[in-house]
Order: structure tokens, then sequence, then C-alpha cells
């Protein structure tokens, strides 16, 4: 097969096996998938900055095997950003993706779908984002619309303003940003607390329960994603599934449109979102302190 090259800044990065079928019944080919984060650099690159990331690899296409990867191989070039962080049994050097080089390389290496961490590499037990993630009990989408509205109903309540995305894959991710003083356990423990609130109010629909058999076919609020070295799939990542879905900011005007779906966007069809305005401005602009939210959850 033969290789691309594209220009990418000051740097000219060469797509091996170009011709390689990523996804094979949507007819993308590694150069399509460079192709596509070469045109959401713009948006996807604020989303990677200084973050570790997890790679899903899939060197045979979407239909072969896939692995997750934390270390960065030593055959990386040295342009490709790296952090050492600690693990429980010593450490990890974490692949960073700070430019569109880095983004395009990423691909060459079969990256399909980058996973970042909640927290940057200069203090990686501070994030800068908390998530909750709604996957639907079913294959009913409505009740992750509900509950995604009943949270950002609560988080307003909390003076936390909120923003929303389409995962790609099953179901929705409302992120809040932080201003990096909170560290992981507080920050875990905040998301439970308002987790278990909004299942109290709503006992019929929602719970906290981690078991499924517990669930009853309610959904259930996961925020197992706010901890030390966890990820989340970052905003603009294509996934690995039939049709090339999109995780997709949204804005919460979006959440009452009858055609939203998980994975309403695909590398194909993103193309015109990207015209129009950032649907997360002004609600991410900056971060913002758990302590006064904290208090106000405590008088609720």
């Amino acid at each position: 097969m033969t290789a691309a090259e594209i220009r990418a800044g000051n740097r000219t990065v060469e797509i091996k096996r170009a011709e390689k079928d990523m996804f094979p019944d949507d007819g993308i080919t590694k150069a399509g998938l460079a192709g596509y984060y070469r045109r959401v650099g713009r948006r996807i690159l604020p989303q990677l900055r200084g973050r570790p990331l997890m790679l899903e690899r899939y060197p045979d296409g979407i239909d072969g095997g896939r692995f997750m990867q934390k270390d960065t191989p030593d055959y990386f070039p040295d342009w490709v950003h790296r952090c050492e962080l600690p693990k429980e049994d010593g450490t990890v050097t974490y692949p960073v993706c700070d430019d569109l080089a880095s983004l395009l390389y990423l691909v060459d290496q079969a990256c399909v779908t980058p996973h970042r961490w909640l927290s940057r590499a200069d203090r990686p037990d501070n994030p800068d984002r908390l998530v909750f993630d709604l996957d639907p009990p079913d294959g009913d989408f409505a009740p992750v619309r509900e509950a995604a509205a009943l949270l950002h109903e609560l988080l307003d309540e909390l003076g936390l303003p909120s923003a929303l995305m389409t995962t790609g894959s099953r179901g929705l991710h409302v992120l809040v940003p932080l201003d990096r003083r909170a560290g992981f356990d507080e920050v875990r423990a905040f998301t439970h607390d308002v987790a278990e609130l909004l299942a109290a109010r709503h006992p019929d629909r929602l719970t906290t329960a981690p078991r499924k058999q517990a669930r009853e076919g309610r959904l259930y609020l996961d925020v197992q994603r706010n901890a030390y070295a966890q990820t989340s799939v970052t905003p603009y990542a294509v996934r690995a599934l039939p049709g090339a879905p999109v995780a997709a900011p949204l804005s919460w005007a979006e959440l009452d449109d009858p055609e939203l779906g998980p994975r309403r966007w695909t590398s194909a069809t993103i193309e015109a979102r990207l015209q129009d305005g950032d649907p997360w401005q002004p609600a991410l602009r900056r971060g913002h302190a758990l302590g006064p939210a904290r208090r106000r959850l405590e008088a609720i």
C-alpha cells in the first residue's frame, strides 16, 4: 500500500498504508481518517493539549482486534510529547497530543479514538473537568435525554455551568469545568453526592447502584470516571463503530431535538457543525470552585 504525506504546521507527517480500510463498510481509509482529524484540528486540539492519553488502536481496522495503549512506545518520535506519571507499582509514560502533527501521527499508528484524562499533565491529581456518564438502561434513548435535563437543572441549582456531549457510542456526557483546586477524591465524592440526590428525587427513573441487577431498568448515574488515571472520550473523536460516529459537543437547547441520538453525527456529517460557533461557549470558558457548590448541596 502507498503512503500519504500531510503537512501539519512545520512538519510533514507520513501516513503509512494510507489506503488501509479502517472502516471497511463505510469506505474510510487511514488517509480518510487522518483527513477528518486534520479538518477538526482547531476544535479537538484544545480538548487534547496537555492531557495524558489512552489510545484506542486498530492495526487491522475496526473489524480486526483492538488494543488500548497507555505507555508511549520508544519508536514514537521525540516531537510527540510525553508525561511520566505514577501508578501503583511504578510509572507510566503517557503520550500527550499538543499539536496537529502529533494527532496525525497517532492516526498513522491506527489510533481511531484518543481517550483523555480529566486532568492535565502538570497537575495530574487536580482535574479541570468532572463528568457524569449517562447510558441508556436498554435501547431507548429517551431516559438519557430526560436524565441529562434533570442533571442540568440540579447543576444550575448548585451554581455550576455545565456542558453536554454525545459520546458517539451509547449515551451522553455532562461535563462541568473546574478550577483545579480540588483533588480527585473530593471531586468524586461531590459527583457521587450529586448523583445520590438526583436519584433520591427521581427514584423510579434514576439509580446510583453500580450492579446491573440492582438497577431494575433505571438509568445509572455513572461517576466512576472521576478518578486518577481514568479517561473519557475526547470531544470530536471518532468512535470505532459502523458509520464512524463522532463524540459531538451540544448546546443544551439541542437536547430537545427529537432526532438527537448518541450517534447523530459522524465523521462525514460533522462538517456543517464546524462552521457554526462552539456550542460549549461560554459554559466551559472558565473553571469553577467546588466549595460554594458543595455548601449549596449540603444545604439542600
